[in-house]
């Protein structure tokens, strides 16, 4: 029997603004890493030609499944955890944190069987440039047969988070990106004596940065995580709590695949106008990332503190919470959008360009960037449901967006035999996004007991846990 904690968690008592901010800053800076590495890792490849550079943006559908399911059995554990803990089910905890190990370690097996049959007949599907297949066949074989470790390293973070320990979650992650970086032009070209492997060497950097992460993580939770007790007898599979952290989690894992068989669908139709086309969106992919990955970051932090909030019956501080984050994601994205407006060819350049690329880049970052602050709202409603146990509605508008909307949208309007006609999919769909998000929070609210009306933020009655209501 675990034993009961003296004091109750920080995620309970603190004032929602701070404890937000206190949470979510570590995660921001550690996912503003995570994108730095994510661009450089395109940057060297990017200087071995656009074969190279197409073969790391094709790639990245299958890696877009790779992360979702990784993303949302941790968004599953984590809220489970999180939501155990402020119940005072510290039992339930421990079981909901080991079945989650259990759930990636079957995940890693699968992911390392697809890396070593998929690839070659995935590129052959989508080109007959030799380049692109050899160069994306050997990158996805080792990022994909390898995923052990980036399954361990997601997991260890989100267990350090789901009990407010993102300044400990922040370590690994960057300890695994700065490592990443130091080794890409090591192994991509070949320096000090190691050979050169070409778009291969990122993936070998990108694995070797995971490895280190993963190892870092889990000492940090064995030595520093109290709440939970990771132990290998209790390392098993669990009906009931696989089933609830996949009934919370399932919706990220299908909004993932989704997108990963929207970026699929979408670079087919990109590259039967031209094969710089699909590099622009690589590269997009990766530019985007410094706007989204910190409002991911924030969402991490926000997830646990409404999920244990919920079930500590704690209503005031479950609305401030949300108020907080929707205004956080909002704000960031703005951000982006007056980057993407102003200085399109600027975030281009740093892939060494051609003439062709910045032509077709230019208006796309432009058109897509449009669509940034909207989209942070919807990232957030998204989450909340899910943290609130309401993840249909996440998954539906995902959907809806992406499957019903973008893709569609997409293809009538490449019928049109402009390219830059088909960049206005995007926005189409965001305002779809927007509609079923603002609807499913709303009614989210309306079934988890939490009012629609404005309450005072706990910080601001100067009484955060008098003036709390229940539900």
């Amino acid at each position: 029997m675990a034993e009961l904690p003296a004091k109750e968690n920080k995620m309970g008592v603190l004032p929602v603004g701070r404890l937000i901010f206190t949470m979510s800053a570590p995660m921001v800076l550690s996912m503003l890493f995570q994108a730095l590495y994510n661009v450089v890792d395109s940057v060297f490849v990017a200087r071995l030609g656009q074969d190279a550079m197409n073969a790391v943006s094709l790639a990245f559908p299958l890696q877009t499944v790779l992360i979702g399911v990784s993303v949302g059995t941790g968004v599953g554990m984590n809220a489970l955890v999180s939501r155990s803990l402020g119940e005072k089910h510290f039992v339930r905890a421990d079981e909901a944190a080991n079945t989650g190990i259990f759930l990636y370690l079957c995940s890693a097996i699968l992911f390392g069987l697809i890396g070593m049959i998929v690839p070659g007949p995935y590129y052959r599907l989508l080109t007959d440039n030799a380049r692109i297949i050899s160069f994306g066949t050997d990158y996805i074989h080792i990022c994909l047969g390898c995923s052990l470790a980036v399954f361990a390293q997601v997991c260890a973070e989100r267990l350090l988070q789901s009990t407010g320990r993102t300044g400990l979650a922040m370590i690994p992650q960057m300890t695994g990106a700065i490592l990443n970086m130091i080794l890409d032009p090591i192994m991509i070209f070949g320096l000090f004596g190691f050979p050169r492997l070409e778009v291969a060497g990122a993936a070998v950097a990108t694995v070797c940065g995971q490895v280190v992460a993963a190892v870092i993580g889990f000492a940090l939770n064995l030595k520093k995580n109290h709440e939970i007790h990771i132990r290998i007898r209790l390392i098993r599979f669990r009906h009931g709590i696989a089933k609830e952290i996949y009934r919370i989690g399932l919706p990220s894992i299908v909004m993932q695949c989704i997108g990963s068989v929207m970026n699929f669908l979408l670079n087919t139709i990109l590259i039967s106008f031209t094969e710089a086309a699909t590099a622009v969106f690589g590269a997009y992919f990766k530019i985007q990332s410094f706007v989204f990955l910190p409002v991911f970051g924030m969402n991490n932090a926000l997830v646990p503190v409404v999920s244990y909030n919920y079930g500590a019956r704690k209503a005031d501080r479950v609305r401030a919470a949300i108020r907080t984050g929707i205004l956080s994601a909002v704000g960031v994205m703005t951000i982006g959008f007056i980057l993407f407006e102003t200085i399109p060819d600027v975030l281009l350049g740093i892939f060494s360009p051609s003439e062709e690329m910045l032509s077709v880049g230019i208006p796309a970052f432009r058109t897509i960037g449009f669509t940034f602050p909207v989209a942070g709202f919807c990232i957030v409603a998204g989450s909340v449901c899910q943290a609130l146990g309401k993840p249909l509605y996440s998954l539906l508008t995902s959907i809806f967006r992406q499957v019903v909307v973008l893709i569609p949208a997409a293809y009538l309007l490449s019928l049109t035999g402009r390219l830059e006609l088909v960049w206005l999919a995007f926005p189409i769909a965001e305002v779809v996004s927007l509609l079923f998000s603002a609807v499913f929070l709303r009614r989210t609210y309306r079934q988890t007991g939490i009012s629609v009306r404005r309450a005072p933020m706990p910080e601001q009655t100067g009484h955060a846990e008098k003036g709390d209501q229940t539900f």
